[in-house]
């Protein structure tokens, strides 16, 4: 059985370092990954510098990248001028997000959720009509670092608006690592009465350490796309205290344990993360690749 993996720490990992990382590691880094099997990779952001710095030169490293063969990379855009900058680099492929919470969607984007919907089906609109694809993003799904618990409507009213925009997929987000199996299983239960399968994603922290055993029970719900982050990159700037998302690496190594298909080269993995975690000068979370390092994880 194949399992599809979506590679997000060049752009949801490298987004909360605080020192910002050059160009031509990006680069570099972006093209271990896809030596190491990745065909999905999310790349940067097309959101004002001014509240990412990090990557403000989103432009720079997709001009940087050269097309291999059955890999796409994307960026994330929040609007229509985030979609133009994306466009004049020549990309294919583009991602919108918001919040199932409303305090969430405020800090994040600066407006309610009912006033993100047009926008977003603004830009969906536009990129599809310029022939790229849309991904979709749901952050919150499972808990608001403002809110608390998220009802189980609040998530599935967004996705359904997100579907109805046109995205081919929408990404469930577990933003601050709070969800539980249990909760998983209920979710999208719940969800793919709506949907089919084949057209949701799960996006998992590891917070509280839960976030593999979140990626099992989903499996089991006939979830088969996960986003993931080299080394366990990253976080969220607006939820405070929130870990990185799960580690390519160990999810790599956990879907094969399972006898699961994912195309992507363990050895490949662990020098694409012994690279970023060389260039930005500390250890990562990612467990897999600590003992791989180590020499003590067989392949």
């Amino acid at each position: 059985m194949q399992v599809h993996i979506v590679e997000v720490g060049p752009r949801d990992g490298l987004q909360n370092e605080k020192e910002i990382v050059p160009t031509d590691v990006k680069i570099e880094l972006i093209q271990k990954l896809t030596a190491a099997g990745l065909k999905r990779i999310e790349a940067t952001s097309f959101v004002n510098p001014k509240w990412i710095p990090q990557l403000a030169d989103a432009a720079e490293v997709l001009n940087g990248l050269s097309a291999q063969p059955g890999v796409t990379y994307s960026a994330l855009v929040p609007n229509l001028r985030g979609l133009e900058r994306a466009r004049e680099t020549g990309l294919k492929e583009v991602a919108v997000f918001m919040s199932a919470s409303e305090s969430h969607n405020q800090k994040n984007i600066n407006k309610t959720i009912d006033e993100t919907f047009p926008v977003l089906e603004e830009v969906v609109r536009e990129a599809r009509s310029l022939g790229m694809r849309v991904r979709g993003y749901v952050s919150t799904v499972f808990g608001c670092p403002y809110e608390g618990e998220v009802p189980l409507d609040k998530s599935r009213r967004v996705t359904d608006a997100l579907l109805k925009m046109g995205v081919y997929e929408v990404s469930i987000g577990d933003t601050i690592g709070v969800a539980t199996p249990r909760q998983v299983h209920e979710t999208f239960a719940a969800l793919v009465k709506d949907v089919t399968t084949e057209r949701l994603a799960g996006h998992f922290h590891d917070t509280r350490g839960t976030g593999l055993a979140n990626v099992a029970a989903a499996l089991q719900e006939g979830i088969r796309t996960f986003d993931s982050s080299i080394g366990g990159l990253g976080g969220c700037p607006y939820a405070p205290g929130a870990a990185g998302n799960i580690s390519t690496e160990d999810l790599v190594y956990m879907l094969s344990g399972m006898g699961l298909e994912t195309g992507v080269d363990l050895d490949g993995l662990t020098e694409a993360g012994a690279y970023i975690q060389h260039q930005l000068g500390r250890e990562l979370p990612s467990k897999v690749l600590k003992a791989q390092l180590a020499g003590k994880c067989p392949n």
